[in-house]
């Protein structure tokens, strides 16, 4: 057992544009009427509008830039604006498949080919350009879009809630994934806490937002580019604590830790666990996702990458699903509602932001799952009901470290970061339940039939308590287990983990059957429990998957001894056989490394796994 790592000592890799969200007040008028059912169009029209004429950005002293939340949305109206972004294998690119639906009948239209790249946007979708007072252009950029960034709602009547996911992939290994625009919603196109700052001086400036032409062509977006004035203050932090600095810092957390300097706050500050939610709720300074702390899941290790200096209000901050590996998590999904009034400038306010226990944000609740209220009786029974499939990535994230707290052995340990998912058609559910006196819980599995009755259970191992600090949950065992093979593909050396706190932190492919574009289980602070837990549930969903990150000695490999040369990292899901699943013989995933250099100085070389380059 030990702590999982969202930030890791790994390299990372740039994933713009995903989503986030703002309080916003917009001028009556500027959101087109409901359709007229009768009329409607097939084919959504979207709109670019902006949320207010002027906005307010920070650029702090002891971290200079500025985030570019200019509080623009793409509105979607006659109907959704929906994608489905899929790859047939690694081996194959990504292709992105526009879906129309018109009543019950349901056409695709393929997007050009080579369009979208990854899972994480459609790139060069924005395009900004800031002049300054005296109308000089300082700052020309485009920006990528994830329809399902922050969103909500621009008219009354739109539905309640939108059915899109939260958020866009970013797992390098990422297999399908669906983006949308809710009918009648709205989706902001500011890439937020994955957006670069830019550097801007203290001043007022005119920005001008567009979509570019080739999206309008295809999508038939109309050429109405948004002006938006912009003020930049320039604020210090030693400033606002010796003055109103309370205020402050409710407002945004400390540039020393955004940024570059962000890295190193992270850097050895421990493997926390599930301290990182409580801070994250009382701190927004405070340093999983990836499916990320003041993240839902920051807390399996070293603290996420913090939030970018920008007021709580706006929404900029790091939430739900993507990661207890490397790359930083996706932030919220607040609701924002618009309301008509005599040309008055109208808004109901957003959800409070910030992750707590059992929250991921201050509008997608993501409690952990309720286990039946008795541990099952009568004869066990494997059904013939539909039933998870458990596969395994290949490693991402791989580094040499040097242990942390045993630098002074002179060891080298070969870190990354394992995901392992479900491929369904079924969720696993697996709870536990504990004897009084007894330190392990006994675990069983349940299946279900087409209507979600439960018809069936076996047992399946046990689940232990975990009272390290950081830790504090209880982890199912046998759930995976990681393996460093010789060229020959024999084992040379095999990770101490064996006991998994499940979670939903990684949309791998919500293009399966039965995926769930919104689980719960995604906030580590309910998912698994409390030490005087009587029963847990965990649960992993169809579509999602779990990622753990490698880098405490005892998780990683020892690689001290190991003569340099060609090796392969296995991730190997349900090892024992122990869960019952509808394929065993796509548990394992294998990613080629080569280990070089000299003891206490060793590196490692990762090749592209087919057409990812992803170390």
């Amino acid at each position: 057992m030990m702590t999982r790592s969202p930030q890791g000592r790994t390299s990372r890799l740039t994933r713009p544009s995903i989503a986030v969200a703002a309080a916003v007040a917009v001028t009556a008028g500027v959101v087109a009427a409901a359709p007229d059912a009768k009329t409607a169009e097939p084919s959504p029209k979207l709109s670019l509008i902006a949320a207010s004429t002027s906005v307010t950005l920070d650029s702090w002293k002891e971290d200079p830039g500025v985030y570019l939340d200019l509080g623009t949305y793409l509105t979607s109206e006659n109907g959704a604006f929906e994608l489905k972004v899929t790859r047939k294998s690694y081996k194959d690119p990504v292709l992105a498949t526009q879906v129309l639906r018109n009543g019950k009948k349901t056409t695709t239209k393929a997007l050009p080919a080579g369009l979208v790249k990854d899972f994480s946007g459609l790139p060069d979708f924005a395009q900004i350009s800031v002049t300054d007072a005296a109308g000089k252009t300082v700052l020309k950029q485009t920006e990528a879009f994830c329809p399902n960034n922050a969103s909500g709602r621009v008219r009354p009547d739109a539905p309640a809630n939108s059915k899109y996911p939260q958020s866009c992939p970013v797992n390098p290994f990422t297999l399908g994934s669906v983006w949308g625009v809710e009918n009648g919603w709205a989706s902001n196109t500011y890439a937020g806490y994955y957006a670069k700052p830019v550097q801007l001086a203290a001043g007022t400036y005119t920005a001008k937002i567009s979509v570019t032409k080739k999206y309008r062509d295809l999508f038939g977006i109309a050429n109405k580019p948004q002006s938006v004035k912009v003020t930049v203050r320039e604020r210090s932090w030693e400033e606002d604590e010796e003055g109103s600095g309370s205020a402050a810092r409710s407002a945004a957390p400390r540039p020393s830790q955004s940024g570059k300097s962000a890295k190193s706050a992270a850097g050895h500050q421990g493997h926390g666990g599930h301290e990182g939610h409580q801070q994250a709720a009382d701190a927004p300074a405070a340093a999983h996702s990836g499916n990320a702390s003041a993240s839902a899941h920051a807390a399996h290790g070293a603290p996420a990458r913090p939030e970018a200096p920008t007021a709580r209000t706006t929404g900029a901050t790091p939430t739900f699903n993507v990661g207890h590996g490397p790359y930083p998590p996706a932030p919220p999904a607040l609701p924002w509602a618009l309301k008509k009034e005599s040309l008055q400038r109208q808004a109901f306010s957003a959800a409070k932001v910030g992750d707590r226990p059992g929250q991921t944000d201050g509008s997608r609740q993501a409690p952990a799952a309720e286990p039946n209220a008795k541990r099952p009786t009568g004869k066990a029974t494997v059904p013939d009901v539909p039933k998870p499939d458990l596969r395994s990535l290949p490693a991402y994230g791989i580094t040499v470290n040097d242990g942390y707290e045993e630098k002074k052995s002179g060891k080298d340990y070969l870190a990354f970061s394992a995901n392992v998912w479900n491929a369904g058609p079924a969720k696993l559910v697996v709870d536990g339940f504990r004897s009084p006196g007894k330190e392990l819980m006994d675990a069983y599995q349940y299946f279900y039939d087409a209507k979600g009755k439960q018809v069936g259970y076996t047992p399946t191992g046990t689940m232990e308590w975990d009272p390290r600090p950081g830790h504090e949950h209880w982890h199912f065992t046998d759930f995976a287990s990681y393996r460093l093979l010789k060229a020959d593909k024999k084992e040379s050396v095999r990770s101490g983990k064996e006991a998994f706190c499940l979670a939903n932190t990684d949309a791998v492919d919500y293009t399966v059957k039965n995926a769930n574009w919104h689980p719960d289980n995604t906030d580590l602070s309910t998912a698994c429990g409390q030490e005087n837990s009587i029963s847990v549930r965990e649960v992993l969903d169809v579509g999602s998957g779990d990622t753990y990150t490698q880098d405490l000695p005892g998780q990683s490999f020892d690689i001290t001894g190991l003569p340099n040369g060609t090796y392969y990292i296995q991730v190997l899901a349900n090892p024992e056989n122990r869960l019952k699943e509808t394929n065993y013989k796509n548990n394992s995933a294998l990613r080629k490394v080569v280990l070089g250099g000299k003891k206490g100085a060793r590196t490692v070389k990762v090749p592209a796994h087919d057409l990812v380059n992803a170390n």
